[in-house]
């Protein structure tokens, strides 16, 4: 915090001083742009550094908690790949009565079915209370590309 109070100071006396000269010579408007470029760049330095802390890194899943329980032993970075080129299209937006990614209402009943019961369903195709096709639709998916795609949904939709 210390740093950030110096360098605002600091900023503040350059950019005054440097909008004062501005001003003057905007006055006789001579090499107007010479003197604005200046205040520009140290302005756009200076709001950078302010945003320059770094990201929050992204919630893992809880060790030892229902979702990772659930899925362990699936690829879950492939499993999302595979979501976003052959799921999210209906997964994403609940078309044809599927669960929606995320929603944990929609997913318990699923689940509670456990992980083979659901991949299977995936795999061979499930008409009953929505419509999913065999493997999503894509038949150049391997059942191993499924399980990870729906253990990826599974990790995503599970109370945390």
């Amino acid at each position: 915090m210390n740093d950030f109070i110096i360098n605002f100071c600091i900023f503040r006396f350059v950019v005054c001083q440097h909008i004062s000269t501005l001003l003057t010579s905007l006055r006789t408007k001579e090499n107007t742009m010479k003197k604005i470029l200046p205040v520009a760049a140290l302005c756009g330095i200076f709001f950078i550094g302010c945003g320059g802390a770094q990201e929050p890194a992204a919630e893992a899943p809880a060790e030892g908690g229902a979702a990772s329980e659930l899925v362990s032993g699936y690829d879950l970075a492939k499993g999302k790949e595979i979501y976003m080129a052959d799921c999210a299209s209906c997964h994403d937006e609940g078309v044809l009565n599927s669960p929606k990614t995320g929603d944990v209402a929609g997913w318990t009943a699923r689940i509670d079915q456990g992980m083979e019961t659901l991949i299977q369903k995936s795999i061979d195709g499930y008409n009953d209370v929505g419509n999913m096709p065999a493997k999503g639709g894509n038949d150049a998916l391997t059942d191993e590309d499924v399980a990870d795609a729906v253990a990826y949904m599974v990790n995503e939709s599970v109370a945390k």
